[in-house]
Protein backbone atom coordinates (compact mmCIF):
# COMPACT_ATOMS: atom_id res chain seq x y z
CA UNK A 1 0.00 0.00 0.00
CA UNK A 2 1.23 3.29 -0.56
CA UNK A 3 1.73 6.28 1.60
CA UNK A 4 -0.39 9.42 1.64
CA UNK A 5 1.65 12.45 1.00
CA UNK A 6 2.50 14.00 4.52
CA UNK A 7 1.83 17.66 5.97
CA UNK A 8 5.63 18.34 5.18
CA UNK A 9 4.96 17.30 1.45
CA UNK A 10 2.67 19.65 1.22
CA UNK A 11 4.07 22.54 2.57
CA UNK A 12 7.32 21.70 0.67
CA UNK A 13 5.09 21.83 -2.66
CA UNK A 14 3.07 25.01 -1.71
CA UNK A 15 6.53 26.49 -0.93
CA UNK A 16 7.66 25.59 -4.32
CA UNK A 17 4.65 26.74 -5.96
CA UNK A 18 4.81 30.25 -4.25
CA UNK A 19 8.81 30.60 -5.10
CA UNK A 20 7.99 29.66 -9.03
CA UNK A 21 5.36 32.72 -9.04
CA UNK A 22 8.12 35.16 -7.46
CA UNK A 23 10.59 33.68 -9.91
CA UNK A 24 7.90 34.38 -12.38
CA UNK A 25 7.54 38.03 -11.17
CA UNK A 26 3.99 37.29 -10.58
CA UNK A 27 2.32 39.11 -7.63
CA UNK A 28 -0.18 36.07 -6.32
CA UNK A 29 -0.93 32.70 -6.84
CA UNK A 30 -3.86 30.84 -6.02
CA UNK A 31 -3.41 27.43 -4.88
CA UNK A 32 -6.25 24.97 -4.48
CA UNK A 33 -6.02 22.03 -2.12
CA UNK A 34 -7.86 19.28 -4.38
CA UNK A 35 -5.11 20.17 -7.22
CA UNK A 36 -2.14 20.17 -4.97
CA UNK A 37 -3.32 16.59 -3.68
CA UNK A 38 -3.88 15.71 -6.62
CA UNK A 39 0.07 16.85 -7.84
CA UNK A 40 1.03 14.63 -5.12
CA UNK A 41 -1.09 11.61 -5.19
CA UNK A 42 -3.42 10.43 -3.11
CA UNK A 43 -6.53 11.80 -3.98
CA UNK A 44 -9.31 11.32 -4.92
CA UNK A 45 -8.93 8.81 -2.14
CA UNK A 46 -8.08 5.61 -3.15
CA UNK A 47 -9.13 2.89 -0.08
CA UNK A 48 -11.18 5.46 1.43
CA UNK A 49 -7.90 7.21 2.32
CA UNK A 50 -6.53 10.56 2.08
CA UNK A 51 -4.50 13.26 2.95
CA UNK A 52 -7.06 16.43 2.86
CA UNK A 53 -7.02 17.71 6.19
CA UNK A 54 -3.10 17.06 6.14
CA UNK A 55 -2.65 19.16 3.10
CA UNK A 56 -5.03 21.63 4.36
CA UNK A 57 -3.38 22.54 7.55
CA UNK A 58 0.00 22.93 5.34
CA UNK A 59 -2.39 25.53 3.19
CA UNK A 60 -3.26 27.05 6.35
CA UNK A 61 -0.04 27.15 8.06
CA UNK A 62 1.71 29.30 5.09
CA UNK A 63 -0.85 31.86 4.98
CA UNK A 64 0.71 35.17 6.02
CA UNK A 65 -1.79 38.18 7.07
CA UNK A 66 -1.52 39.32 3.57
CA UNK A 67 -2.49 36.40 1.99
CA UNK A 68 -6.81 36.08 1.14
CA UNK A 69 -8.90 32.94 1.86
CA UNK A 70 -10.60 33.09 -1.45
CA UNK A 71 -13.19 30.06 -0.69
CA UNK A 72 -13.26 27.82 2.45
CA UNK A 73 -15.37 24.59 2.42
CA UNK A 74 -17.77 24.65 5.39
CA UNK A 75 -15.93 22.63 7.76
CA UNK A 76 -12.31 24.68 6.32
CA UNK A 77 -11.07 21.83 4.99
CA UNK A 78 -11.57 20.31 1.73
CA UNK A 79 -11.00 19.87 -1.90
CA UNK A 80 -12.11 23.45 -2.88
CA UNK A 81 -10.12 25.31 -0.10
CA UNK A 82 -8.33 28.49 -2.28
CA UNK A 83 -5.94 30.56 -0.96
CA UNK A 84 -4.18 33.20 -2.73
CA UNK A 85 -0.48 33.88 -1.28
CA UNK A 86 1.11 37.19 -2.23
CA UNK A 87 4.79 36.57 -3.58
CA UNK A 88 6.13 39.71 -1.96
CA UNK A 89 8.47 39.02 0.47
Amino acid sequence: MDSLPSRDDFKKEIQSQIAAARSNELEYIDIISGEVHRKLGGYPERDGRHAMPSCCDAMYSLKKPTDEILKSPLKGKGATLRIRYYTSA
